[in-house]
């Protein structure tokens, strides 16, 4: 099982047989309420209407057409719906599976570029430390969490990696972005000067760092990257897996912080969870460079056999309506401040260390236990499962939240309060 404690799972499974709505309903009947909208992805709640009888009748229409060299109309709808909530500029859309083909079609992306533009020596990445790309040779590559990197070898050559913007101690129990830490964007600036712009294709950054903890980016920081991406030509990739389709109450982060980036990487929410589909928006400028050649020839030797699967666009297709017609991009910003404060009543709970919070996410940090790193953050992921019917994530000894963006206050409220009873149970 993926990113798994498998002889745990094993001894006390926890087992999910359906879903509706905001709650998952395990093998034995019980409700459970589920606090990560699946993994990050089911942004408009589970099992939802709409999406579910897209997806029935693409299938009894179109099960599936071959990308290569072919197309439908779902695909092409999606992509022109997808481009429409990106900033300006950024209107073409290349698709695939999952982030961590995302990212690996972004990287390529940016390569091929270069090589289109007679810049050939520029190969080099900047990734950040605590960034999670994926699992996909050129996402751990550029990732910084050396677990998921650390028994598969050096990855690609010629990576280099900003700092994280985490500091517990100018940062700790903030809502949303820290007045502290733009200044470590400029860290850019000395990668540069080691490596010569002229090596460096691009740069890559989660808005909101998810994985490794919900780290909000300080006031300011995309900013400063921005501007010294465009002082040295360098392309800017916003990896928008978790932070796309809501969850910071906007289609995109992109659009929160006002940063326009070259490429952004989505997947997750497109769907809602329902049926996998990644990909990646692509500014105008990058597409023209890389479309110069004859017209018979394929212009990037990239791609998958389920690239734009007829299945997946219809979901996105009906996810996007759900979005649209129910305003749950805009329910996230009304309900980021009644979130932010009910999770913050948790900063009393044993071995809570700090809590941050944006937009419909959180990061609680606990005290590790004395047998070990992760064993806390474990028992109270067993512990919120088996006995308080509700389902977390955690990294280590990281609980993470993103409920669905429909989730309501007396819906968030038992959130926390099965929460806290939880890393009680566990203390």
């Amino acid at each position: 099982m993926p990113f798994t404690a498998n002889r745990a799972f094993k001894r006390a499974p926890r087992l999910i047989a359906s879903a509706e709505g905001l709650h998952y309903r395990d093998d034995a009947g019980r409700i459970l309420l589920d606090g990560i909208a699946g993994l990050w992805c089911c942004n408009a709640g589970h099992n939802r209407g709409p999406i579910v009888a897209a997806i029935r009748e693409q299938a009894g229409r179109l099960d599936y057409a071959p990308p290569f060299q072919f197309g439908h109309g779902p695909a092409f709808s999606l992509a022109a719906r997808v481009a429409a909530l990106a900033p300006p500029g950024l209107d073409h859309v290349f698709f695939c599976n999952s982030g961590s083909e995302a990212v690996d079609t972004a990287l390529k992306i940016a390569l091929a570029y270069r090589h289109a533009r007679g810049e050939g020596g520029r190969t080099r990445f900047v990734g950040r430390e605590r960034g999670y790309h994926g699992v996909g040779f050129g996402g751990i590559s550029v990732g910084g969490l050396p677990n998921n990197r650390r028994v598969f070898g050096h990855g690609l050559s010629g990576i280099d990696h900003l700092p994280h913007t985490y500091d517990r101690a100018r940062q700790a129990f903030t809502i949303g972005e820290p007045e502290w830490g733009a200044h470590l964007a400029d860290e850019l600036e000395r990668i540069v000067a080691l490596h010569d712009a002229a090596t460096i294709a691009a740069v890559i950054v989660e808005p909101m760092a998810g994985s490794t903890g919900v780290l909000p980016p300080p006031m300011g920081y995309l900013r400063r990257l921005r501007d010294i991406c465009d002082r040295h030509g360098l392309l800017l990739i916003f990896d928008e897996v978790i932070t796309g389709f809501g969850r910071l109450g906007y289609a995109f982060a992109a659009e929160r912080y006002g940063v326009t980036p070259d490429m952004i990487c989505f997947a997750k929410g497109v769907t809602s969870g329902a049926v996998p589909l990644g990909g990646v928006i692509v500014a105008s400028s990058i597409h023209e460079q890389l479309t110069r050649g004859p017209e018979q020839a394929i212009e990037l030797f990239h791609g998958y056999t389920y690239s734009g699967h007829p299945l997946a666009c219809a979901a996105g297709l009906a996810a996007l309506d759900l979005y649209r017609d129910e305003g749950l991009f805009e329910r996230a910003q009304a309900m980021e401040p009644v979130f932010a404060e009910a999770v913050m009543r948790l900063r009393g709970a044993p071995n809570v260390l700090d809590i941050r919070t944006v937009g419909l996410a959180a990061g609680i940090d606990l005290a590790p236990d004395p047998a070990g790193p992760g064993a806390r953050g474990f028992a109270v992921l067993e512990r919120a499962f088996h006995d308080h019917d509700l389902v977390v994530r955690v990294s280590g000894d990281t609980l993470a939240l993103s409920p669905p963006l429909n989730i309501g206050a007396d819906d968030i409220s038992t959130l926390v309060e099965r929460l806290d009873r939880a890393i009680r149970a566990a203390a």
